[in-house]
């Protein structure tokens, strides 16, 4: 499956979240390596949309944000030879850090490819939006501003 995408900025609340050593042990784990604490906002629109909202159901994401027309799309998407990796949350001084689901892929900007993953949170505001992560700050790696458009090709 690829995904094509449009770099935008977030609301600056993931390195939060990625920093945590919890959740750093486990992307060492699928990652190869520890992630960049943030993540890489992707938009993305049509088919594509509908391919991420597959994703997003076999990750067991509530997708009634989506449109009934999308939902019903993405149904007949099959997502079956993409693994999903479980992200396990975990409650510290009284704080919930929810879980999620990571998908490995490659990010590919011209004729650089990185190793990645989708990371989709059990709990997010974002409905269009990818959040990519990896073992390097892809914004400066590939010399990204928002706008820019990118390709993820899930494995």
């Amino acid at each position: 499956m690829r995904l094509t995408g449009t770099v935008s900025s977030g609301l600056g609340r993931a390195h939060v979240f990625m920093a945590q050593p919890h959740y750093q042990e486990q992307f060492k784990n699928i990652l190869g390596g520890t992630a960049w604490p943030g993540t890489l906002n992707l938009n993305i629109e049509g088919e594509d949309l509908i391919h991420y909202i597959a994703l997003r159901k076999k990750s067991g994401i509530d997708t009634l944000d989506a449109s009934d027309e999308n939902r019903t799309l993405a149904s007949s998407i099959d997502v079956s030879k993409h693994e999903a990796h479980r992200i396990r949350g975990f409650l510290r001084d009284g704080v919930s850090f929810g879980g999620a689901t990571a998908f490995l892929a490659e990010l590919v900007h011209g004729d650089t490819t990185v190793e990645c993953a989708l990371l989709i949170p059990d709990l997010t505001r974002h409905t269009d939006v990818v959040e990519v992560i990896a073992c390097s700050f892809l914004r400066e790696r590939l010399t990204l501003v928002d706008g820019d458009i990118l390709h993820v090709n899930v494995k």
